[in-house]
């Protein structure tokens, strides 16, 4: 793993730096683009997956995937997108394997009818002046939106990914992104969207123990990849 001091003199990289760093054979340098990307990938598997530990699981897949393709990275695309993609293809992948995956498609009018009905609900006062409170309800909100809606949100909103770089990681045009992220705002009930925009942001965070437990696993696969341990 890399030191503190590395660290902190990578700090100011590129992404783009960081990878030829690690790709001229200083490993240790992966856990900036990790520590970097962390927080993303979890909000983005979890918008998939709807599942914590699932999705922690998946970001630990999508790096070691990731690290096992790196020389495949072309820079044609911005690293963070390219490493997006990794981790929807991952998820999605999991999604079919437990036979939950359901395609993508606009929700149904009855579907619409009955988010609406959600989205009409009055905030008890104490939600109004508890930042937390509104926080947890914005999550649920989130959580509550059909998933082709719930991917872009996160990673419009939540994310503040911009809008090609949100096509290209989902493999749609920006303006389907648009439109959705439309939808799934519309979808939200508009005075708890008002009063917790500004906390979007911290939905769903990743925190340190987390990160420090990815950093820690992945790692552990790279050095079975090194020493030619099949990885189960």
């Amino acid at each position: 793993m890399a030191t503190p001091d590395v660290t902190m003199q990578a700090a100011g990289l590129p992404d783009e730096d960081v990878v030829k760093s690690v790709l001229a054979g200083d490993t240790a340098m992966f856990e900036i683009l990790m520590r970097r990307h962390n927080q993303r990938l979890y909000r983005i598997g979890r918008a998939i997956l709807h599942d914590d530990a699932e999705a922690e699981d998946l970001i630990q897949d999508s790096y070691v995937r990731a690290y096992q393709h790196l020389n495949q990275f072309e820079g044609r695309a911005k690293f963070s997108t390219w490493l997006s993609r990794i981790a929807v293809n991952e998820a999605l992948a999991r999604k079919r394997r437990r036979g939950l995956y359901e395609e993508m498609k606009p929700m149904s009018e009855d579907q619409g009818e009955k988010m609406d009905r959600f989205a009409s609900a009055e905030p008890s006062p104490e939600q109004q002046v508890s930042s937390w409170e509104t926080r947890r309800l914005l999550e649920q909100a989130i959580a509550a939106l059909p998933e082709i809606y719930r991917t872009v949100f996160v990673m419009r909103d939540v994310e503040d990914m911009d809008t090609g770089d949100t096509a290209t990681v989902l493999d749609i045009s920006e303006e389907s992104v648009k439109t959705r992220l439309h939808r799934a705002r519309a979808l939200l009930r508009k005075k708890l969207y008002a009063q917790a925009r500004t906390s979007a942001g911290e939905a769903f965070p990743f925190h340190a123990v987390r990160c420090d437990r990815v950093v820690r696993n992945v790692f552990a696969k790279i050095n079975d990849i090194k020493n030619g341990t099949p990885l189960v």
